[in-house]
């Protein structure tokens, strides 16, 4: 498509059109809206995780935002083969939360950081040899790490729903179970609105409400915040965190680059054919590419500007559906408001001070849609009873680690970091037996 040429079909504007001001603000706030909850919550899980305190969660939150808004640019405008070149937005990817808390109890923040970014280039990689990597990592593999990966997080929105600490004395009170049920009744309830842009808020509102209740109710504790003490800006500084190096940490995260670049194929070629591009042929072929490309790039930078692996955002393309605009030029507003919101550290303290029923109200129905994503990529393939095998291998013995986290403690420290992870175990060992599998036929 010629710049400025009419889009087809249901389209108002088209890829490479430029909106009027009005309605690229319009657009740009209703995608910013859908993801903004999904790119605080994983920073916000692993804090909660790992017991930081509230200033290393804020800069967390702010850099996730920051490096979110650095990634939407180069995947929408493309800068030479590095982008797809359409609206697509990137956030913070929630496919790592496993693997990343697991990383972070053994060594902290440096390992993290060093292990999102020496893992990166298996992503890269991907993008240039994807074809020969789709018979390893088969539609039913990539399904069953989807299904680990939301029933994984499930655990983690139950917690944060009874507390955020099962060993605190009001873990589960009726308190936090109200405040938790209130957010995801209004959740659910926004989202089967028939008001379009309710359903696109639905997260996004439901936080607020539960944080504003939480505030009725006293639940917000106020007494560790202090303006003075916290920057008013923040400047990004490369690796300020500091990086460290290990193998199995590299290992334990390498497996989830797999499956995103997977995961990004299948979200750039939807919104290639909602955008009325084509989805077959060099231009199809070359932006895919690109797409992956950048998903292992911004990845990498997230590493280096103290953040986590972000993927792209599917729930983006139903907002395309729904406005008519799939005009890149878009994404440059969106990318803008992001990095902004990054930059302030008062936007990040906020919401890391929202309490953990809050968060785990709005996080659980997400991480069961996550799950259910997965079991549809498997019911779509035709069943046997050896694909049977690999099902029941990989999910009993990935949820098997998750349960009984214990069953790892007489391995050694660089094997318990790569197992530990419910989503690295199971994701191997389906690649595993799929592949032996395959070898007998």
């Amino acid at each position: 498509m010629v710049e400025n040429e009419k889009p087809s079909g249901n389209l108002i504007y088209g890829v490479n059109e430029r909106p009027p001001l009005r309605d690229t603000l319009f657009a740009a706030v209703q995608h910013l809206l859908a993801i903004f909850v999904a790119i605080i919550t994983p920073p916000l899980i692993i804090a909660k995780a790992l017991n930081m305190d509230l200033a290393l969660t804020g800069f967390l939150v702010s850099m996730a935002l920051f490096v979110s808004g650095v990634a939407t640019f180069i995947q929408c405008k493309r800068l030479g083969s590095v982008g797809c070149g359409l609206l697509c937005v990137q956030g913070t990817s929630f496919s790592f939360i496993g693997p990343i808390i697991a990383i972070g109890n053994a060594g902290g923040l440096p390992l993290i950081f060093g292990a999102c970014i020496a893992g990166a280039p298996v992503e890269m990689l991907v993008s240039y040899s994807f074809k020969y990597l789709r018979k390893v990592i088969t539609p039913l593999v990539s399904g069953i790490v989807v299904m680990l990966i939301g029933l994984s997080l499930i655990k983690a929105g139950v917690i944060s729903c009874g507390g955020g600490n099962p060993e605190a004395a009001d873990f589960g009170s009726l308190r936090n179970l109200l405040v938790a049920g209130v957010v995801l009744l209004c959740v659910i309830l926004l989202n089967s609105s028939k008001n379009k842009y309710l359903r696109m808020s639905s997260i996004f509102l439901g936080v607020i409400i539960g944080y504003v209740l939480a505030l009725a109710m006293g639940m917000v504790d106020f007494s560790s915040f202090h303006t003075g003490e916290y920057a008013s800006f923040y400047v990004p500084v490369p690796f300020k965190l500091g990086v460290e190096f290990s193998i199995s940490s590299i290992i334990a995260v390498a497996l989830v680059y797999l499956v995103t670049a997977i995961e990004a194929t299948g979200d750039i070629t939807a919104n290639s054919m909602i955008s009325g591009e084509p989805v077959e042929g060099e231009k199809y072929v070359k932006r895919v590419s690109g797409g992956v490309l950048a998903d292992g790039i911004n990845s990498l930078l997230a590493g280096v500007f103290s953040s986590y692996p972000n993927s792209i955002f599917a729930q983006n393309n139903g907002i395309i559906q729904l406005t008519g605009v799939a005009s890149r030029y878009v994404g440059y507003f969106i990318a803008a408001m992001l990095i902004v919101l990054g930059l302030f550290p008062i936007v990040g303290i906020v919401f890391s001070m929202m309490p953990s029923p809050v968060l785990g109200g709005a996080t659980l129905l997400m991480f069961g849609t996550v799950a259910a994503a997965g079991v549809r990529i498997v019911a779509s393939q035709k069943i046997n009873h050896r694909d049977m095998l690999v099902i029941a291998a990989s999910l009993s013995l990935g949820m098997g680690v998750e349960l009984m986290p214990s069953v790892l403690n007489q391995l050694p420290e660089s094997v318990r970091t790569i197992f530990s992870s419910g989503i690295t175990t199971g994701g191997l060992t389906a690649i595993v037996c799929n592949a032996l599998i395959n070898l007998k036929k």
